[in-house]
């Protein structure tokens, strides 16, 4: 009987007087339960299936193929291009499974602009989301640039829950569409993973029965992911005492087999990190040989070194033991690294097959491979890359545009073309800005509020982060006239934060020579062309770029050996004299391999402000930027000496004015296109000049 007839039928009874004249209402039946849905069919024996898992990572919130610096298209990277890669993928195998290995909501003005400048609300999804929300992914991970915007900022832009200090998360907010997941990260206030370790993601795949027969079969997905224990250092002023961080094999080693009882049938780990022939270290960044190796792993997706895996070419960026580049294994299980920027989708093909009791994987029909959104080079050796998809641009153009409007914001003029071309051989023009800009704001604070440390002479090292890795357009390139906010962003691309870190004379000259490894040793008999530049970041070159440093790089020699004459005001540097020296938060605090002391102990203070809006602000007070007085201090040279052969290098075709303009006097164009199909010349550099 319902409710209402119940009280009813109650009601009229009382009035009745509890007689027999009141209506008589026949009973209402229950009403009959839902018929239980079939029972899905039993998967018979031999029954084989095909999945391709297809990899994103480090996106870095490149939406559209557009440099917000030039404020230019650039095909080169976009996600609206591995959109196409995606859809094509999806069109040649009818089991997919897209997955994203983190580094995603930072990374472009358009990120900054929805994290810092107008913050996206809590009633829309980040840009980055929406279009992958509206792609379909079905699992994600964190990188390390997830937490670069505090932990509140994550937990709205993940949609809620995090369960850490200072952060609500009761607070309902829009977010990705499919689950994130991350298994050695930790919240110090519950003592439990700050997101789900992992996920198992059920997928209807189409199938093949013994009898060749079209079957459909449920396949359980279980994705874990891991991330780059150094968050805790490079970014220590939003995590220092909420979070703690686990080693990915040991976090691995405790989940999988959780995964496995859950009923997965494969399992993928998403790690943020590559591959490095280090001993283990549960802080290492690059686990990939050592996670490879825990039980139940069947496919590994690796992402943060921006690197390219499986790498087929002559000489592949990866070679270490156990590494197989032609099978696309790392100690025989699959493997794949796309890139970065959505240059590249990964794409790992699993057959499967069933016993009656369990799927495996069929490791004879495994494939790996990268598919690039560059198809080849027209007849003129330009690169040709596919087609953007036209539904992903409509989703976030109204912030594209906003985005565009904020970068333009005029901060200044400078009467100088400020570029990084040439940095790598001498030219200071677009470091040394960033270098008083980061001097000027740590000696003030030194002066305001750190007596003890207000004798000792304040100087800056800072590098140029944009140096041509990703081709002949990846340089600082601001030109003579207005200086906008996208220009700052150009001149300092990372949103670090400034550090102060007190350090000795001698300790200068080992960072100085860790810098130096920038390049290859050089034979003056050699009379081959030697390539200058190893594969040592351009982003890791700190240098100086004031008069009252100076010092040669002497690339004739070993390692560690390179750092010549190196004198403060005109004196050999005293090696026990103390100097504060202003940097970014990822080298005072994870920069061990330059000296010791960069491993946080060194640091004096740790800003709160992004290096960015330290010069923003700086141009902002200077509001005219000279070449004389912020761009002609040239605190290195290279060692004169004269060599048999060609010393070469690579940067931007058509750039020697820059050198020029510079007073770079021994630079010449050797080859006009080194024939890359990525923009690039070879020059040639005189070192006996």
């Amino acid at each position: 009987m319902s409710a209402c007839v119940a009280i009813l039928a109650a009601a009229l009874t009382a009035c009745g007087g509890g007689g027999s004249s009141g209506p008589i209402f026949p009973p209402v039946a229950p009403a009959p339960n839902p018929p239980a849905p079939p029972a899905p069919a039993p998967v018979a024996a031999g029954t084989r299936t095909t999945v391709a898992l297809l990899e994103t990572t480090d996106l870095h919130f490149n939406v559209r193929s557009y440099d917000y610096f030039k404020l230019a298209e650039d095909k080169s990277y976009g996600y609206e291009r591995t959109a196409t890669l995606i859809n094509a993928a999806r069109k040649e195998f009818p089991n997919t499974v897209l997955l994203d290995n983190g580094d995603t909501i930072q990374g472009t003005a358009l990120a900054d602009y929805e994290a810092l400048v107008s913050r996206i609300p809590c009633t829309q999804p980040l840009s980055i989301y929406k279009v992958m929300n509206a792609s379909g992914f079905d699992a994600g991970t964190l990188g390390n640039h997830e937490f670069n915007y505090g932990l509140d900022f994550l937990n709205q832009v993940l949609g809620g829950g995090l369960d850490v200090d200072g952060v609500d998360g009761s607070k309902k907010c829009a977010g990705p569409t499919f689950p994130m997941v991350l298994a050695n990260v930790q919240s110090i206030k519950s003592g439990k993973p700050l997101i789900a370790p992992y996920t198992i993601v059920t997928k209807q795949f189409t199938a093949t029965d013994p009898d060749g027969k079209a079957v459909t079969v449920p396949i359980k997905v279980g994705v874990i992911g891991f991330t780059t224990p150094g968050i805790l250092n490079w970014d220590k002023r939003f995590l220092e005492g909420k979070v703690s961080t686990q080693g990915a094999v040991e976090a691995a080693n405790k989940y999988i087999p959780e995964l496995r009882a859950k009923g997965a049938d494969i399992v993928v780990a998403l790690q943020h990190g590559g591959l490095d022939a280090s001993p283990y270290s549960p802080t290492m960044e690059s686990p990939g040989l050592y996670l490879s190796k825990v039980p139940g792993i069947d496919a590994l997706m690796m992402g943060h070194q921006h690197g390219t895996f499986p790498d087929r070419g002559t000489n592949p960026g990866y070679k270490q033991a156990g590494v197989d580049n032609k099978a696309g294994t790392v100690n025989g299980v699959p493997a794949v690294m796309a890139s970065s920027w959505g240059k590249a989708l990964g794409l790992i093909r699993l057959d499967l097959v069933y016993d009656g009791k369990a799927w495996s994987v069929d490791k004879t029909k495994t494939n790996v491979e990268l598919r690039s959104t560059q198809t080849g080079k027209d007849s003129a050796g330009k690169a040709i890359y596919v087609d953007a998809d036209p539904s992903v641009a409509p989703l976030i153009e109204t912030q594209h545009q906003a985005a565009i409007t904020y970068v333009k914001t005029p901060i200044g003029s400078t009467d100088f073309r400020m570029n990084t071309y040439f940095a790598d051989v001498g030219d200071p023009g677009a470091i040394q800005i960033v270098n008083q800009a980061q001097a000027d704001y740590v000696a003030a604070y030194i002066q305001a509020n750190l007596p003890q440390y207000a004798s000792l002479p304040v100087l800056s090292v800072s590098a140029p982060f944009k140096s041509g890795y990703e081709g002949g357009r990846d340089y600082t390139d601001v030109a003579v006239g207005n200086l906008a906010i996208f220009n700052a962003a150009d001149l300092y691309l990372y949103p670090n934060t400034v550090y102060a870190v007190k350090v000795t004379g001698a300790e200068i000259k080992g960072w100085l020579e860790a810098a130096a490894k920038r390049f290859n040793k050089i034979s003056t008999s050699a009379t081959a062309d030697q390539q200058l530049i190893s594969t040592f970041p351009g982003y890791n070159f700190d240098m100086f770029t004031t008069p009252d440093v100076q010092y040669e790089i002497d690339v004739t020699q070993d390692v560690g050996s390179r750092i010549k004459n190196l004198m403060y005001k005109g004196a050999a540097i005293d090696p026990a004299k103390e100097f504060v020296i202003a940097t970014n938060n990822y080298r005072a605090t994870s920069g061990a391999s330059f000296i010791p002391a960069l491993d946080g102990r060194a640091t004096i203070y740790a800003s709160p402000d992004a290096n960015r809006d330290v010069l923003i602000e700086y141009i902002k007070a200077k509001k005219t930027i000279t070449r004389a007085t912020n761009g002609a201090a040239r605190s290195w040279r290279f060692t004169q000496v004269t060599t048999a052969g060609n010393v070469v290098f690579t940067s931007g075709q058509g750039q020697l004015s820059a050198a020029t303009d510079a007073g770079l006097n021994n630079i010449s164009v050797l080859t006009a296109d080194d024939g890359s199909g990525k923009g690039r010349s070879v020059y040639k550099l005189d070192l006996s000049k």
